[in-house]
C-alpha cells in the first residue's frame, strides 16, 4: 500500500461521526469542570462566607444561555471549528482567520503551562523535583496527542472513563459529608455585606465557560440536530449540580477554614480516604486537567484543520489520516508546538501566572468574537422562540455591562488557564505556583491573601 492511499487529503475524505449522546456530555464535562471545583468553593467563602451559594446558584443559572447558543448554532450548523465556523458565516473569512490563530495562540502557550500545574498537584502530594514536574507535564501533553491520534472513537472512550471517575469522586467525598453540614454554618449570611457576592461571582464566572468547544467537533456528531441540545442540557445540570453541592458541603462543614490551596477538599476527602485525603485530591486535580487537556486537543485540532481548509494555516495541516480519519498534521502542530514553549519554560524557568496572560487575552478575545457572532447568526436565522428569548438577554445593556466588568476584573485581578472554563481554576485569583529553587527543589502551591 502506497504513502498516497494511505494518507489522503482531507479533500478526498470525511472526519468519522462517532460522537454520540453520552460521548457528547463526556466532552461538555470535561470541557467546563475544571479542577476549580477544589479550590473555588473555598476561596469564594472566604470572601462572601454562606452568601457565596447565591452567586454559584446564580451563575449556574446564567450558564445555560451561554451553552445554549453554541449548541443552537452547532446543531444547525454541524461543521468541524465551531467558533471558527461561526465566525467565518458571521463577519468572513478575515476574522474567521484571526480567531484560528488565537485558538492555536489559546493552546500552544497555555497548554504546556497548564500542564505543569497538572504536574504541580501531584507535586502537593508526592516529592517531586523540578525536572520531575516538566517530565510529567511533557508525558501528559504526549499522552492526550496519543489518545486523540488513535482516533476519536478511541478518544471518546477514554474521555468517558475519565469522566466518569473525575465526576464519581466529588460525588461520594459529598455524600460522605453531608452528615457534617451544620446550619449553624450558614449564618450570618452576609458576613462581608452584599458587595462581597459580586466578588465571589468575578472570581467563579469562568468557571462555568467552556461550552464552546464541543462545538469545534460538531462535524463528528452522529446525530448533531437531536444530541447537541440534548446533551447540553444534561451538561449545565450534571456541572451545575456538581458545583453547587460541593460549595454547599465546604460552607456547611465550614472545610474552608481549612487553609488555603487544596487543603479544604482535601480535609473533605480526608472522610472518604482517610490519611489519603490529600493523595485523593492531587489524583483528582491531575485527572480533571488531563480530560479537559484532552477534550481541548480534540476540539481546537478541528479549528487548525477546519482553518487549514480556508489556506488560513498551511493548507498541508487540511490532512485526515486514512485509518483513524483525524487531523494527524494538526495534532502534531499543536503538540509539538506545545513540547517547544514548554522546553522554553524550562529553560528560561518562566513565571506561570505571567505565562498565562498570553493563552487568556487569546481566550477572552475568541469568547468574545463567539458570542458576537452567535448573536448575529441566531438574529439572522430567528433561531426558534427559545433562542429569540435568551438572545434577548444578551442583548440587554445591563447583561453586556455585567459580563464586561466581570471580564474586566478577571483580566485585572488574576490570570485564567488554558481553558477559560473547564480549567479556570488551575491559577487562582489569590494562587500561584512557586517553583523553590533550594535544595530540596520541590514544588508546591501557594496561596496568599490579596492586599
Amino acid at each position: 500500500m502506497t504513502v498516497e492511499s494511505e494518507d489522503r487529503s482531507a479533500s478526498d475524505q470525511h472526519l468519522r461521526k462517532a460522537i454520540s449522546l453520552r460521548h457528547a456530555v463526556a466532552l461538555y464535562v470535561s470541557s467546563v469542570l475544571g479542577s476549580g471545583i477544589l479550590v473555588l468553593p473555598s476561596l469564594a467563602a472566604k470572601i462572601a462566607g454562606p452568601s457565596s451559594l447565591i452567586a454559584w446558584v446564580f451563575l449556574a443559572v446564567a450558564s445555560y444561555p451561554f451553552a445554549y447558543t453554541f449548541a443552537s448554532l452547532s446543531s444547525r450548523m454541524p461543521k468541524s471549528g465551531g467558533v471558527y465556523a461561526f465566525a467565518k458565516e458571521a463577519f468572513g473569512l478575515h476574522a474567521a482567520t484571526v480567531t484560528s490563530w488565537l485558538f492555536g495562540l489559546w493552546y500552544i502557550a497555555g497548554s504546556p503551562a497548564v500542564m505543569l500545574i497538572a504536574a504541580s498537584y501531584l507535586a502537593y502530594a508526592f516529592p517531586m523535583s523540578r525536572a520531575d514536574i516538566y517530565l510529567v507535564a511533557a508525558l501528559v501533553i504526549m499522552c492526550a496527542f496519543r489518545v486523540n491520534y488513535r482516533g476519536i472513537t478511541f478518544s471518546n472512550k477514554v474521555q468517558l472513563a475519565v469522566v466518569v471517575a473525575i465526576v464519581a469522586m466529588p460525588v461520594a467525598a459529598v455524600a460522605t459529608s453531608v452528615g457534617s453540614v451544620k446550619p449553624a454554618n450558614f449564618s450570618p449570611l452576609f458576613p462581608n455585606g452584599l458587595l462581597s457576592v459580586g466578588t465571589a461571582a468575578a472570581l467563579i464566572f469562568w468557571s462555568f465557560l467552556g461550552y464552546e468547544n464541543v462545538s469545534n467537533v460538531a462535524e463528528e456528531f452522529s446525530n448533531p440536530k437531536r444530541d447537541f441540545l440534548r446533551s447540553v442540557v444534561l451538561s449545565v445540570v450534571l456541572v451545575d449540580v456538581l458545583y453547587v453541592s460541593v460549595a454547599v458541603v465546604t460552607v456547611g462543614t465550614k472545610a474552608y477554614d481549612a487553609g488555603g490551596g487544596v487543603a479544604p477538599f482535601a480535609a473533605i476527602f480526608s472522610r472518604l480516604l482517610g490519611r489519603y485525603g490529600a493523595a485523593g485530591t492531587a489524583a483528582l486535580a491531575f485527572f480533571i486537567i488531563f480530560g479537559a487537556a484532552n477534550a481541548y486537543t480534540t476540539g481546537i485540532s478541528r479549528v487548525i484543520f477546519a482553518a487549514a481548509k480556508d489556506a488560513a494555516f498551511p493548507p498541508a495541516l487540511a490532512h485526515l489520516n486514512s485509518r483513524t480519519m483525524v487531523p494527524d498534521l494538526c495534532l502534531m502542530f499543536l503538540s509539538g508546538f506545545s513540547m517547544v514553549m514548554l522546553g522554553v519554560f524550562y529553560v528560561f524557568n518562566a513565571d506561570l501566572q505571567t505565562a498565562l496572560l498570553i493563552p487568556s487575552g487569546a481566550a477572552i478575545i475568541v469568547y468574545i468574537i463567539g458570542s458576537v457572532a452567535g448573536i448575529r447568526l441566531l438574529k439572522n436565522t430567528g433561531g426558534g422562540k427559545a433562542s429569540r428569548g435568551w438572545l434577548s438577554q444578551y442583548r440587554s445593556p445591563h447583561f453586556r455591562s455585567w459580563e464586561l466588568l466581570l471580564c474586566l476584573q478577571r483580566s485585572w485581578r488574576w490570570s485564567p488557564s488554558f481553558t477559560a472554563s473547564g480549567l479556570a481554576g488551575e491559577m487562582l485569583w489569590h494562587g500561584e505556583v512557586k517553583y523553590l529553587s533550594d535544595s530540596e527543589l520541590r514544588a508546591s502551591i501557594k496561596f496568599r491573601e490579596s492586599g
